[in-house]
Protein backbone atom coordinates (compact mmCIF):
# COMPACT_ATOMS: atom_id res chain seq x y z
CA UNK A 1 0.00 0.00 0.00
CA UNK A 2 1.45 3.03 -0.73
CA UNK A 3 1.36 5.88 1.46
CA UNK A 4 0.30 9.28 0.29
CA UNK A 5 1.78 12.47 1.85
CA UNK A 6 0.44 15.60 2.02
CA UNK A 7 2.66 18.74 1.50
CA UNK A 8 1.51 21.28 4.27
CA UNK A 9 -0.15 24.13 3.07
CA UNK A 10 1.26 27.53 3.31
CA UNK A 11 -0.27 31.02 3.04
CA UNK A 12 1.07 33.65 1.02
CA UNK A 13 2.55 36.47 3.39
CA UNK A 14 -0.30 39.18 3.45
CA UNK A 15 1.70 42.56 2.53
CA UNK A 16 0.43 45.45 4.64
CA UNK A 17 -0.28 48.57 2.83
CA UNK A 18 2.48 50.89 3.67
CA UNK A 19 1.56 54.18 6.14
CA UNK A 20 0.99 57.26 4.64
CA UNK A 21 2.21 58.93 7.76
CA UNK A 22 6.29 57.98 6.94
CA UNK A 23 6.66 61.62 4.78
CA UNK A 24 5.95 63.18 8.07
CA UNK A 25 9.58 62.30 9.33
CA UNK A 26 10.74 64.75 6.02
CA UNK A 27 8.62 67.42 7.67
CA UNK A 28 10.08 67.05 11.36
CA UNK A 29 13.22 67.23 9.44
CA UNK A 30 12.15 70.49 7.77
CA UNK A 31 10.83 72.07 11.03
CA UNK A 32 13.71 71.20 13.50
CA UNK A 33 16.53 71.91 10.70
CA UNK A 34 15.47 74.98 9.85
CA UNK A 35 15.10 76.43 12.96
CA UNK A 36 18.58 75.07 13.79
CA UNK A 37 20.16 76.43 10.68
CA UNK A 38 18.22 79.72 10.50
CA UNK A 39 17.42 80.77 13.68
CA UNK A 40 20.43 79.69 15.51
CA UNK A 41 22.87 82.09 13.57
CA UNK A 42 24.92 84.74 15.74
CA UNK A 43 25.34 88.32 14.13
CA UNK A 44 28.25 88.90 12.51
CA UNK A 45 31.52 89.89 14.69
CA UNK A 46 35.16 90.04 14.05
CA UNK A 47 37.97 87.93 15.76
CA UNK A 48 38.36 90.12 19.29
CA UNK A 49 34.23 88.97 20.40
CA UNK A 50 34.14 85.68 18.72
CA UNK A 51 35.12 84.00 21.72
CA UNK A 52 32.43 86.12 23.73
CA UNK A 53 29.63 84.82 22.48
CA UNK A 54 26.62 83.38 24.36
CA UNK A 55 26.99 80.06 24.08
CA UNK A 56 22.71 78.92 24.11
CA UNK A 57 22.29 79.57 20.59
CA UNK A 58 24.37 77.23 19.25
CA UNK A 59 23.97 74.74 21.82
CA UNK A 60 20.09 74.46 20.58
CA UNK A 61 20.94 74.88 17.19
CA UNK A 62 23.49 71.49 17.03
CA UNK A 63 21.15 69.69 19.80
CA UNK A 64 18.51 70.41 17.48
CA UNK A 65 20.10 69.82 14.07
CA UNK A 66 20.90 66.52 15.26
CA UNK A 67 17.61 65.41 15.85
CA UNK A 68 16.78 66.53 11.78
CA UNK A 69 19.31 64.37 11.05
CA UNK A 70 18.30 61.35 12.36
CA UNK A 71 14.68 62.38 10.45
CA UNK A 72 16.26 62.65 7.72
CA UNK A 73 17.76 58.94 7.66
CA UNK A 74 14.44 57.56 8.73
CA UNK A 75 12.97 59.30 5.80
CA UNK A 76 15.41 58.01 3.20
CA UNK A 77 15.18 54.54 4.29
CA UNK A 78 11.35 54.88 4.07
CA UNK A 79 11.50 56.60 0.79
CA UNK A 80 13.75 54.04 -0.63
CA UNK A 81 11.17 51.39 0.52
CA UNK A 82 8.02 53.30 -1.05
CA UNK A 83 10.08 53.62 -3.98
CA UNK A 84 10.80 50.25 -4.46
CA UNK A 85 7.53 48.88 -4.57
CA UNK A 86 6.55 51.42 -7.34
CA UNK A 87 9.36 51.67 -9.27
CA UNK A 88 11.93 49.30 -8.40
CA UNK A 89 13.94 50.57 -11.62
CA UNK A 90 13.81 54.32 -11.27
CA UNK A 91 17.49 56.19 -11.01
CA UNK A 92 15.31 59.14 -10.27
CA UNK A 93 13.90 57.63 -7.03
CA UNK A 94 17.03 56.11 -5.89
CA UNK A 95 18.67 60.17 -6.52
CA UNK A 96 15.94 61.66 -3.93
CA UNK A 97 16.68 58.52 -1.22
CA UNK A 98 21.17 59.61 -1.84
CA UNK A 99 19.97 63.34 -1.73
CA UNK A 100 18.47 63.06 2.03
CA UNK A 101 20.91 60.89 3.12
CA UNK A 102 23.88 62.83 1.61
CA UNK A 103 22.26 66.19 3.03
CA UNK A 104 21.82 64.35 6.43
CA UNK A 105 26.20 63.42 6.34
CA UNK A 106 26.97 66.84 5.81
CA UNK A 107 24.56 68.43 7.94
CA UNK A 108 26.31 66.29 10.63
CA UNK A 109 29.10 68.24 10.33
CA UNK A 110 27.20 71.43 10.77
CA UNK A 111 25.27 70.80 13.34
CA UNK A 112 28.45 69.36 15.04
CA UNK A 113 30.52 72.93 14.41
CA UNK A 114 27.77 74.29 16.68
CA UNK A 115 27.84 71.89 19.50
CA UNK A 116 31.85 72.42 19.33
CA UNK A 117 31.31 76.09 19.42
CA UNK A 118 29.27 76.02 22.24
CA UNK A 119 31.22 73.92 24.35
CA UNK A 120 34.55 75.90 24.20
CA UNK A 121 32.22 79.77 24.69
CA UNK A 122 32.46 80.67 28.34
CA UNK A 123 29.80 78.97 30.17
CA UNK A 124 30.61 75.39 28.05
CA UNK A 125 32.36 72.91 29.69
CA UNK A 126 35.71 73.45 27.71
CA UNK A 127 35.70 76.98 27.70
CA UNK A 128 38.95 79.17 27.78
CA UNK A 129 40.31 76.33 25.92
CA UNK A 130 41.19 77.74 22.90
CA UNK A 131 42.34 81.44 22.35
CA UNK A 132 40.68 84.21 19.85
CA UNK A 133 41.74 82.79 16.88
CA UNK A 134 40.74 79.54 17.60
CA UNK A 135 37.01 80.54 18.42
CA UNK A 136 37.02 82.71 15.57
CA UNK A 137 38.12 79.65 13.67
CA UNK A 138 34.96 77.60 14.70
CA UNK A 139 32.56 81.23 14.23
CA UNK A 140 33.85 80.98 10.46
CA UNK A 141 33.03 77.58 10.29
CA UNK A 142 29.59 78.05 11.58
CA UNK A 143 28.90 80.84 9.33
CA UNK A 144 27.66 78.28 6.40
CA UNK A 145 28.34 75.01 8.17
CA UNK A 146 24.41 74.24 8.71
CA UNK A 147 23.66 75.97 5.09
CA UNK A 148 25.93 74.24 2.62
CA UNK A 149 24.64 70.56 3.75
CA UNK A 150 20.95 71.44 2.57
CA UNK A 151 22.37 70.74 -1.14
CA UNK A 152 21.14 67.06 -1.20
CA UNK A 153 17.98 68.23 0.17
CA UNK A 154 17.98 70.63 -3.07
CA UNK A 155 18.80 67.64 -5.18
CA UNK A 156 16.40 65.64 -4.21
CA UNK A 157 13.75 68.34 -4.70
CA UNK A 158 14.94 68.02 -8.44
CA UNK A 159 14.79 64.55 -8.59
CA UNK A 160 10.80 64.54 -6.87
CA UNK A 161 10.44 67.32 -10.35
CA UNK A 162 11.52 64.73 -12.82
CA UNK A 163 9.60 62.22 -11.41
CA UNK A 164 6.52 64.10 -11.32
CA UNK A 165 6.77 64.96 -14.94
CA UNK A 166 7.96 62.37 -16.27
CA UNK A 167 7.06 58.68 -14.47
CA UNK A 168 4.50 60.77 -12.43
CA UNK A 169 5.08 59.26 -9.40
CA UNK A 170 4.23 62.27 -7.23
CA UNK A 171 1.64 64.93 -8.40
CA UNK A 172 2.22 67.51 -11.23
CA UNK A 173 1.72 70.68 -8.18
CA UNK A 174 4.16 68.92 -6.26
CA UNK A 175 6.37 68.42 -9.15
CA UNK A 176 5.95 72.26 -10.24
CA UNK A 177 6.93 72.78 -6.19
CA UNK A 178 10.18 70.84 -6.51
CA UNK A 179 11.58 72.89 -8.83
CA UNK A 180 11.39 76.23 -7.15
CA UNK A 181 14.09 75.62 -4.73
CA UNK A 182 16.59 73.96 -7.68
CA UNK A 183 16.21 77.50 -9.60
CA UNK A 184 16.44 79.56 -7.05
CA UNK A 185 19.97 77.22 -5.63
CA UNK A 186 20.76 77.86 -9.41
CA UNK A 187 20.60 81.51 -9.86
CA UNK A 188 21.91 82.08 -6.40
CA UNK A 189 25.17 79.96 -7.02
CA UNK A 190 25.63 81.41 -10.64
CA UNK A 191 24.92 84.66 -10.23
CA UNK A 192 25.17 85.90 -6.54
CA UNK A 193 27.95 83.61 -5.48
CA UNK A 194 26.14 82.43 -2.51
CA UNK A 195 27.26 79.21 -1.33
CA UNK A 196 24.68 78.36 1.53
CA UNK A 197 20.96 79.55 0.09
CA UNK A 198 20.29 75.91 0.08
CA UNK A 199 19.61 75.97 3.90
CA UNK A 200 17.12 78.52 3.12
CA UNK A 201 14.98 76.77 0.65
CA UNK A 202 15.69 73.58 1.65
CA UNK A 203 13.89 73.13 5.15
CA UNK A 204 11.06 75.07 3.31
CA UNK A 205 10.38 72.39 0.31
CA UNK A 206 10.94 69.50 2.61
CA UNK A 207 7.90 70.69 4.70
CA UNK A 208 6.02 71.50 2.11
CA UNK A 209 6.67 68.14 0.18
CA UNK A 210 6.47 66.09 3.37
CA UNK A 211 2.77 67.33 3.88
CA UNK A 212 2.04 67.39 0.45
CA UNK A 213 3.03 63.50 0.06
CA UNK A 214 1.29 62.69 3.58
CA UNK A 215 -2.33 63.97 2.38
CA UNK A 216 -2.47 64.10 -0.84
CA UNK A 217 -2.84 61.67 -4.06
CA UNK A 218 0.38 60.52 -5.27
CA UNK A 219 1.46 56.96 -6.48
CA UNK A 220 4.39 57.13 -4.37
CA UNK A 221 2.33 56.33 -1.55
CA UNK A 222 -0.27 54.23 -2.78
CA UNK A 223 -3.08 56.64 -2.97
CA UNK A 224 -3.69 56.75 -7.00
Amino acid sequence: MTAISAEPVTESPVIARPSRAWPLWGLAAGVFGGVATVFTTQPHVGPDAAGSLAPGAYHLGGALGYVAVACLLVLSACWRTAAHRVAPDSAAARVVADGFTASAAGLSLGYGWKLAMALYLPGGLNQHEFGKEGMYFYYMLNDFGSYLGWLGVVVAAGAVAWLGFRSRLVSIWLAVVSLLPVLAVLGMSLGLSIAGYAGIVGPVWLVVASAGLALGRHRLTGTR
